[in-house]
């Protein structure tokens, strides 16, 4: 399987994953429901993930709100016709601005296509899109995971897994983002799947859901 499109996609990488890494077949079968919760790939759906770096889930939510107003529908071309009002009234800081006028202006002259990278193999689409300022790994791994489907990514730095690795496994303390990484070799070719699982779980034992998107 290379993309997870929709829920029966989803059911399919999760047995697939489940039959070889028993543990985390345990661990989801405690949980109500493994989250799909896939968003619009392009720069709509890039967009949502950068409005939500490193604030809460119902800031984000405000801000990405905002923008999609002021950009109706949600491109590029529209983002890049805003006046520096309407910006300033979306709420996105001037750091997140950068990030999303930089991307709206390579889509706008051809020199980023991010249908054509949403199809590249997951390590060459973490390059390309890396190399924007303001995209890190964990941004880049979040939108392939969440926009373009990818069934093999895990975004190992993000700290909601760390936390539920280290409850679900019961380790001493939160493993850092290289040995999570490592522990998440073993659930390959399913790893977005193994991230789910684990986003799941900490749903469950902090009643929080900080899932990146939605």
């Amino acid at each position: 399987m290379e993309r997870l499109r929709n829920r029966d996609d989803l059911q399919t990488a999760l047995a697939g994953l489940c039959a070889d890494a028993p543990l985390l077949a345990d661990l989801a079968a405690t949980c109500p429901e493994i989250p799909l919760r896939l968003l619009p790939s392009g720069f709509a759906g890039l967009s949502e993930v950068v409005a939500g770096q490193m604030i809460s889930k119902q800031a984000a939510a405000a801000i990405f709100a905002r923008l999609r107003a002021a950009c109706d529908p949600l491109t590029a071309e529209t983002y890049l016709a805003l006046s520096p009002e309407a910006h300033a009234g979306i709420g996105l800081t001037r750091a997140k601005q950068a990030t999303l006028d930089g991307v709206a202006r390579a889509i706008a002259d051809g020199t980023l296509d991010l249908a054509a990278l949403d199809a590249l193999p997951a390590d060459e689409a973490l390059a390309l899109l890396t190399a924007y300022r303001g995209i890190g790994v964990w941004t880049a791994e979040v939108y392939l995971m969440f926009c373009a489907g990818h069934v093999d990514i895990f975004p190992a730095g993000d700290l909601a897994l760390r936390i539920a690795a280290a409850d679900a496994f019961g380790l001493n303390e939160r493993p850092d983002a290289v040995t999570l990484r490592t522990l998440a070799r073993d659930w390959r070719p399913y790893r977005s799947v193994a991230a789910r699982i684990l986003w799941a779980h900490y749903a469950q034992i902090t009643k929080r859901d900080v899932l990146p998107v939605g």
